[in-house]
């Protein structure tokens, strides 16, 4: 069985230190990590245009397989990004869920029960393996990203004109100058410390250990979680099946347990063997961990923005921690551009910081929530839970109640800034701040995706009716600088002979959007839906459009 093989990337001295053939440029962005969210900011402002520098005070991929869980709207941002069908096609695809209490199955859920879907629920797949397509993705762009190892930021200092680094280097320290940062560092932000700034939350009294096991085993694809199981009394454990026949294993270990006696082989063997049977099986990696939940109080700080673990930290049940880092680099970066480019004010900026707040503390609540079912602290709360989890075995109401992480789920945003109309009519999901749900179609014949058509840019979704206009080129709408170019959704029976537009194979684009004819969204860079309406109105787009740019006057 192949293990995964960790290759340095190599150092390259940076031009800043020689001063015969230093630049004294400018960057537009700088980033500092290059971990997932480092890496997908860099290609997402990349394909708007934008130059960064990627600066990591590492040279190899994140040494253990930490984040796995990765969800199917992450699995479509990176799909966007140009890696998601590499991630599907090497990861373990999952979507059902099953619960245990004691060793009685208490029930079970699927995460996707419907079909016409390109990605799946979840993909287990390993966090080196993401890095590593990531990286690779990179090399697609040498105009746009210079991607440097081992530089290690050692300052800063901001300003509103901009961003000065300090880096340090094998072979010396030199200045770095940016429009603006990204502090995509972790949840050990350094950058974080050096603006002397608070993570503020809650640090729960649970440690858990991650063993990444190596074994041959027929357990299926399914996310298995038990409480108080009968090889792990009186505590929780997790089972996840990974590529390259890794499994991982969480267990439980409680408040006072020493978190490196926990790692030691002699401690962490005999509890793997309770928990797997008599099998072979060998140690991948070991890590323990504790339950934390926090945030910045503002991810924004004028030239500094922060994202992903730097802004935020969940408990790892759930899967909210990189899933929620890559949701903040698809709100952020098509925003930055736009900022960079001219075309929207920099007071855009303030809806990531609206957005993604909203975001982070939707995951923060269920994260919280899930820790508190999963490790009771008192009598009560330990009777609460036994007495759901023995009423789920019967009764469905209960298991509405019964938490060992709530699955990752995109953030709908509806209470943010950038929201347009919404005509009252609409009875759907697809309401302004919504992610858009995707479908099967047809382009010029062929079978497609309907979110291939979408991001990166704002475009109109629009069904054709009576009333309005019948090609492309009469619905685009220009305003504030943005173009929102239409895509048209066509019944099969009345598929033009053009190919112009997408056909509704299976109709679930018509009723995932409630496509009467007529009816028309405008659609975010980010898939976001950001207004909509039944009857087709050039001024209510633009209006749409200034809103949703920050480019929106209001009449004194």
């Amino acid at each position: 069985m192949a293990r995964y093989t960790y290759q340095p990337f190599p150092y390259q001295p940076p031009p800043e230190l020689n001063t015969a053939t230093a630049s004294g440029r400018r960057w537009p962005v700088a980033i500092v990590g290059a971990g997932p969210i480092g890496l997908a900011a860099a290609i997402d402002l990349a394909l708007h245009g934008v130059e960064s520098v990627v600066l990591d005070d590492n040279n190899v991929v994140s040494v253990g397989s930490r984040a796995i869980c990765w969800s199917k709207r992450t699995l479509e941002v990176f799909d966007r990004l140009g890696v998601g069908e590499r991630m599907v096609d090497k990861g373990v695809t999952w979507q059902l869920g099953r619960l245990f209490h004691h060793d009685q199955e208490v029930w079970n859920f699927d995460l996707l029960p419907e079909s016409g879907h390109k990605m799946p629920a979840f993909i287990n797949l390993q966090q080196y393996y993401v890095e590593e397509y990531l990286v690779e993705r990179v090399q697609d762009f040498p105009e746009q990203i210079d991607l440097r190892w081992k530089n290690r930021v050692v300052g800063l200092d901001s300003s509103a004109e901009g961003v000065r680094l300090q880096v340090e280097t094998p072979d010396g320290t030199y200045a770095v100058e940016a429009e603006y940062v990204l502090a995509c560092d972790g949840a050990k932000s350094s950058i974080r410390e050096m603006l002397g700034l608070e993570f503020a939350g809650k640090v729960f009294e649970e440690r858990f250990l991650i063993a990444d096991v190596e074994m041959q085993a027929d357990f299926p694809s399914e996310r298995w979680f038990w409480f108080e199981p009968p090889f792990h009394a009186g505590q929780s454990a997790l089972l996840h099946k990974q590529p390259d026949n890794i499994y991982r294993i969480d267990l439980q270990l409680g408040w006072e347990a020493d978190p490196e006696e926990e790692k030691r082989p002699e401690k962490v063997i005999p509890r793997i063997q309770a928990a797997v049977g008599d099998r072979e099986f060998e140690l991948d990696w070991v890590s323990v961990y504790t339950f934390q939940c926090r945030r910045m109080e503002r991810f924004v700080h004028g030239r500094v923005l922060f994202v992903g673990d730097s802004a935020h930290i969940v408990s790892p049940f759930g899967a909210r921690g990189g899933n929620g880092g890559v949701q903040d680099v698809d709100n952020l970066c098509w925003k930055l551009a736009a900022v960079l480019q001219g075309q929207a004010p920099e007071k855009l900026l303030e809806s990531y910081n609206t957005e993604r707040i909203h975001g982070a503390d939707e995951n923060l609540l269920n994260s919280s929530r899930s820790t508190n079912f999963m490790t009771p602290k008192t009598r009560t709360e330990q009777a609460f839970r036994d007495a759901v989890l023995s009423l789920a075995k019967e009764h469905a109401f209960a298991r509405r109640l019964v938490n060992s992480g709530r699955l990752s789920l995109p953030a709908t945003l509806e209470p943010s800034p950038l929201n347009g109309e919404a005509d009252a009519d609409f009875a759907g999901v697809m309401c302004p701040g919504a992610p858009m749900l995707d479908a099967p179609v047809q382009y010029s014949g062929k079978s497609a995706w309907l979110l291939e058509s979408f991001g990166g840019t704002f475009r109109l979704l629009h069904f054709p009716g009576p009333d309005t206009p019948s090609t492309p080129e009469a619905l685009r709408v220009a305003e504030a600088g943005f173009e929102a170019n239409t895509i048209l959704v066509h019944p099969p029976e009345s598929a033009p002979s053009d190919g112009l537009g997408l056909v509704d194979t299976e109709g679930l684009v018509q009723q995932r959007y409630e496509g009467l004819p007529g009816t028309t969204y405008l659609i975010r860079p980010d898939q976001h839906v950001a207004a909509r309406w039944r009857t087709w109105s050039p001024e209510a787009v633009r209006q749409a459009l200034r809103q949703a740019t920050g480019n929106l006057r209001r009449d004194p």
